[in-house]
């Protein structure tokens, strides 16, 4: 029998109270014909044609959770037809279907779920790898019947820009991806600014009707977890009327807030699709390098034994936890925990010793580019906690924090200090996140410091720019202001900032720029700041 292969089989009883034994009559028909089996009717209860107790050799027998459909009445009882699917018996645990009954008649289907959405709804979808493929396919699906739904998303992996959806779907963001690039370049993304965060409430302009999210199953006691993205969940989860979990049975737990009981989903669907997976970053040999230097500099120079970090998403900042293996007791609070964090926390180099907000714990909302060996360590590890986003990044909080490192990436930097990290002149490339927060969190707490990171050049088109600029491209949005700027490192050094004129910021930016545009640079500086 083929993995996966659907079938129908029909069988008849003669009252309610004998079902239990057709099932099993079945089964064990199956079972003879298949070389041992074991029936799963519906995903309520088990029934071993065999009488034995271990797990099946062969495989499993597992019936649709859709309840069986009557097919008529005749003298000598019901006839009913149920769809079954044949999985690998590998796939068997003990229990493992007891989830299914935590989640009652809440378990249906994608398309049954997604009726819950109605026109004019605005339905928040979790965000980057935290995307439900399923639930996402399925609202794609009702595209002919709905008119008027906000679809806010931030760097889905699911592609919303397909045809024929615009009288249905109207693509918000406040944070582009690969999929919202191109139809955000054409008009047809509302992109809303939001730059901070209170705990426990959405931000300015972002609402939400219905919230789309991959959770795992229901424990013992109701509780499911949000995996490795939390995100923006628990606060999503409270505003909206309907709440919609796709279950994915490997999700990890923590501490934290990352978790959310049976009763506040409306509905749980079960997935066609496994989790989805962020493509990893491609950095050719020169991006490469720049980013080893910058993050030793970083890691010998401004970070010191006892701070506390905050590793900004990007392809520079996100590899600097490979880089503090040689540091004591550092801490962790961040929008999201990168690769590399995980092992030094069980090697006990991260271990919030000295932390003033949540001590001994790795605080985020998300795991991003976590490394394969990792979710071993961070599945219900006490020592990691994910709160909401709006828990993360909420200034009020994070100005309790001393000795705190905030490292984030630029896409260009000018000679008065000021980062531009999410706009090409005015063309939005991604979005604020929670930089401007962190940036003047870390350079207002007292000790700290904001690094912006950024590599000295990089190629276009096959042509040299240079990221150390005179001035921004007109447009440009300015993320972290300059008065909160403490270093700017590139592969050519670090340039400190904090308490400096502009003379002497233009002076010291050039210094770590390109060599191939300091000498233009210096002619700009000279005009404009008279250097």
């Amino acid at each position: 029998m083929a993995v996966g292969k659907h079938f129908e089989a029909a069988i008849v009883i003669r009252g309610e109270g004998e079902l239990a034994n057709a099932l099993f009559v079945l089964g064990e028909q199956l079972f003879r014909q298949t070389d041992g089996l074991r029936f799963v009717p519906s995903g309520r209860a088990v029934f071993d044609a065999d009488l034995h107790t271990g797990p099946p050799q062969v495989g499993v027998i597992v019936a649709s959770t859709t309840a069986p459909r009557l097919k008529q009445r005749n003298p000598r009882g019901f006839a009913f037809s149920l769809s079954l699917v044949y999985a690998p018996a590998e796939s068997y645990k003990e229990g493992h279907m007891d989830w299914r009954e935590r989640c009652g008649n809440k378990l249906v289907s994608a398309q049954e779920a997604l009726r819950a959405v109605r026109n004019g709804d605005t339905v928040q979808v979790n965000w980057l790898h935290a995307t439900p493929v399923t639930l996402s396919e399925a609202l794609i699906g009702r595209k002919n019947e709905l008119h008027d739904v906000k679809v806010s998303v931030i760097g889905p992996i699911f592609n919303w820009d397909q045809p024929d959806t615009e009288r249905a779907f109207t693509l918000q963001t406040p944070y582009l991806g690969v999929t919202t690039r191109p139809p955000m370049a054409e008009g047809r993304v509302e992109f809303i600014p939001v730059a901070y965060y209170r705990h426990k409430e959405l931000p300015p302009g972002i609402e939400c009707d219905v919230y789309l999210t991959p959770v795992s199953p229901p424990d013992k006691h109701g509780y499911c977890s949000f995996g490795t993205g939390l995100f923006m969940s628990k606060t999503m989860a409270a505003a909206a009327r309907v709440v919609i979990g796709e279950v994915h049975q490997d999700f990890v737990r923590t501490g934290g807030e990352n978790y959310i009981h049976v009763s506040e989903i409306t509905h749980f669907v079960e997935p066609l699709a496994p989790p989805a997976a962020l493509a990893p970053t491609v950095r050719n040999e020169e991006e490469v390098a720049a980013t080893e230097v910058i993050c030793t500099l970083i890691a010998n120079e401004l970070i010191n034994d006892g701070d506390t970090i905050q590793i900004g998403l990007g392809s520079v900042s996100s590899p600097l936890g490979m880089y503090l293996g040689d540091k004591n007791d550092l801490g962790i609070h961040t929008e999201v925990i990168p690769g590399g964090i995980a092992r030094l926390v069980q090697k006990g180099v991260v271990n919030g010793k000295y932390k003033t907000v949540n001590p001994g714990k790795a605080v985020a909302s998300a795991f991003i580019g976590v490394l394969p060996d990792e979710l071993p360590i961070i599945d219900g590890n006490p020592n990691f906690e994910l709160y909401d986003f709006t828990y993360t990044d909420d200034l009020r909080i994070l100005v309790n924090q001393r000795n705190y490192v905030a490292v984030n990436n630029a896409m260009a930097v000018d000679l008065g200090g000021q980062g531009c990290s999410e706009s090409i002149g005015p063309f939005m490339y991604t979005g604020t996140g929670g930089q401007t927060i962190f940036t003047i969190t870390a350079a207002y707490c007292n000790p700290g410091r904001s690094v912006i990171v950024t590599p000295s050049s990089s190629l276009v088109r096959g042509r040299r720019v240079s990221r150390i600029v005179p001035i921004l491209e007109p447009g440009s949005v300015v993320t972290a202001q300059r008065a909160f700027v403490d270093f700017v490192v590139t592969e050519y050094g670090i340039a400190s900032l904090r308490g400096k004129s502009l003379k002497q910021r233009a002076a010291a930016l050039i210094d770590i720029a390109h060599p191939e545009f300091r000498e233009e640079l210096k002619k700009e500086a000279k005009r404009i700041y008279h250097l």
